[in-house]
């Protein structure tokens, strides 16, 4: 289904007036709303049937961030996120982005790497040119172990060769298979090619197999997401537009120069990205190691993020990272809230989901350095964490809001 709305004020309502305000456009599907809420979704022998030793189920809130416009389409963004104001600052900058037309994003293919560790080889050189000369009957057979993946067009495509000379254990050669996964996240299909294949790369190379396992840094599966708004959508009370831009340069330059403040300012962007990649069932863990060591790759760890101004004083905001992310297997298609929150997008792609996601990442950002630019991260944050105190003290749902407002006031 094409998602081509946006909920306004959704913040005012009670979670059952958004969840309500969410079925009038899918119809109320019982089922479907049932997962949205989490209430009874993940029955126990499902949880059993998808980790080892469950004793039970472990929750977190499920919000939805609204206003996202990407290439053209609405979207409502599911994000599972223990963490106060990440939902609320990536919906108000995808409102000013969508005043200026929205993200736009595009892809690499969704190509994965394999890796194959081959040791004890005498001759490293003249190993990796038997490997490249019978590169084809490798690809082919990789292929053989997933004919259902080159029926949809996808598949083994490449082979790379890598040589280190020197290591702690000695030379060492490393085949990279490079497979496009279509829209898995692609770890199993390409494990499962590597082990396939190692005892022909044994063969061809004179040396023995160690590792045969993916690399989470997918440098050929990149998304970039962009940004441009107005200075004068910048304007408050307090600070002038051309004024918040300059601050979120400078800071913004901080983080590209000195890693201290690089990881903080990743953390910021994974802030947003995160919780969608949760909601979808995806594994964050590979997103997460993908995106620091992308930040790394130029042998100084630095920004995910660019910013700038155009000539017309606009801030024009960029990120790119890798995103190996999925549409089928894992939890995609066995946790129901996850099956639930893929609905809610509407997305058709995995590529489709990875701009998305890089769109409410590039968001965070952008939400971190304004407020660091102008009243600093507390004020906005402590605000919405005021609700969890509320909480530890005792309030009832009738009573939070109420709280909040005299600890606000106060």
């Amino acid at each position: 289904m094409e998602i081509n709305f946006y909920l306004k004020n959704i913040r005012d309502l009670s979670p059952e007036e958004r969840l309500q305000a969410i079925g009038e456009v899918f119809e109320n599907n019982p089922e479907f709303l049932r997962s949205l809420s989490g209430d009874g979704a993940l029955p126990i022998n499902v949880a059993d049937g998808m980790i080892e030793n469950v004793i039970g189920r472990f929750e977190l809130p499920l919000g939805v961030a609204t206003n996202f416009k990407v290439n053209g389409k609405d979207y409502l963004v599911p994000m599972a996120v223990e963490e106060p104001s990440v939902v609320a600052a990536a919906s108000y900058m995808a409102k000013l982005a969508r005043l200026n037309g929205g993200f736009e994003a595009y892809s690499d293919r969704p190509i994965m790497r394999a890796q194959i560790q081959v040791m004890g080889i005498q001759d490293l050189k003249s190993a990796k040119e038997r490997i490249l000369k019978y590169k084809s009957k490798l690809i082919s057979s990789a292929n053989e172990k997933d004919k259902t993946l080159v029926s949809l067009g996808g598949g083994c495509e490449d082979i790379e060769v890598h040589l280190f000379e020197d290591t702690p254990s000695g030379p060492m050669l490393i085949l990279h298979l490079l497979v496009d996964v279509r829209d898995a996240m692609g770890a199993n299909t390409v494990n499962t090619m590597a082990e396939h294949i190692a005892p022909q790369v044994e063969k061809i190379s004179q040396g023995h197999v160690r590792l045969r396992i993916l690399s989470n840094l997918a440098d050929k599966r990149l998304v970039s997401a962009s940004v441009k708004i107005a200075s004068s959508q910048f304007d408050t009370p307090s600070f002038k537009g051309d004024e918040v831009i300059k601050g979120i340069l400078e800071a913004a330059s901080f983080a590209v120069v000195d890693p201290y403040r690089a990881a903080t300012h990743n953390k910021g962007i994974m802030n947003g990205i995160d919780p969608v990649v949760i909601a979808t069932g995806n594994d964050w863990r590979a997103v997460e190691a993908g995106a620091h060591a992308f930040a790394a790759i130029s042998g100084h760890y630095s920004s995910l993020t660019q910013w700038s101004s155009s000539d017309e004083c606009e801030l024009v905001g960029k990120i790119t990272l890798p995103m190996a992310v999925g549409l089928v297997g894992g939890a995609t298609k066995t946790h129901p809230t996850a099956k639930a929150a893929i609905a809610l997008l509407g997305v058709k792609s995995s590529i489709e989901l990875g701009q998305v996601i890089a769109a409410v990442g590039l968001a965070q950002n952008l939400a971190a350095l304004r407020a660091l630019a102008t009243e600093g991260i507390q004020r906005g944050h402590m605000t919405l964490h005021a609700r969890n105190i509320a909480l530890q003290a005792g309030a009832s749902s009738s009573e939070i809001d109420l709280v909040v407002q005299s600890m606000i006031d106060n």
